[in-house]
């Protein structure tokens, strides 16, 4: 986008206008959080809730969880017998928004597991049961497993399914020079997401599209 003015009236004009009570409470509670700048940003949850309904997802999936922002967007957009498996290694974080998301009326199709992803993914993979199982797949969670989840995801989504992968636009670091002063996080993750997107490019299994929406979700 040209300008924050502008981004400014995307979220004031059509994003803030349809925001659902429990989801602006939320966001509104995160914000006061110190790690803030982890939240999945309004417009883009507006974008997966919508996505969600299109594609009448009932079984999803979500790495990376923080207060659940993104998690409640899923939640909310899927029918009352849809499920979503959260996982995330900070339970303290879930609980934070939990309430909110409890007040909703959805907390019922979370399944939340506290702890690393891949050995959940690599056990699911192992029972065989999973494959293909999930309408739609979620990942705003450590960078440098990113390639990781994707080369077990493929195995879990089903064909014409959905896997979403958040920032990464990174800050906008991935087009930043060499000697660019960047934060020390923003700097270490940053080869980790050139890496993801060079390999998403190039996998001929799947179809992409990345979007400059929230911190770039692709």
């Amino acid at each position: 986008l040209q300008s924050d003015a502008l981004y400014q009236y995307i979220l004031e004009t059509s994003v803030y206008p349809r925001e659902p009570e429990s989801m602006k409470e939320l966001r509104e509670l995160t914000a006061q959080h110190p790690w803030n700048i982890m939240t999945t940003s309004a417009d883009e949850g507006q974008f997966l809730n919508m996505l969600l309904k299109l594609i009448n997802a009932k079984n999803t999936m979500e790495i990376g969880v923080y207060t659940g922002y993104s998690l409640l967007a899923t939640a909310l957009a899927l029918p009352d017998d849809g499920k979503i498996l959260a996982m995330d290694i900070n339970k303290e974080n879930y609980e934070l928004g939990l309430p909110v998301i409890q007040k909703a009326g959805v907390a019922h199709k979370i399944d939340f597991k506290e702890g690393p992803a891949l050995p959940v993914l690599d056990q699911m993979i192992e029972d065989g049961k999973y494959h293909g199982s999930f309408d739609f797949i979620f990942v705003d969670a450590d960078k440098d497993n990113y390639l990781n989840y994707h080369k077990r995801l493929i195995d879990l989504v089903k064909v014409g399914g959905i896997i979403g992968y958040d920032n990464t636009l990174w800050n906008g670091s991935v087009v930043a020079p060499p000697d660019a002063p960047l934060r020390k996080y923003v700097r270490y993750y940053r080869d980790f997401v050139l890496e993801l997107n060079k390999a998403l490019a190039a996998d001929p299994r799947i179809e992409i599209c990345m979007l400059p929406v929230g911190d770039g979700i692709t």
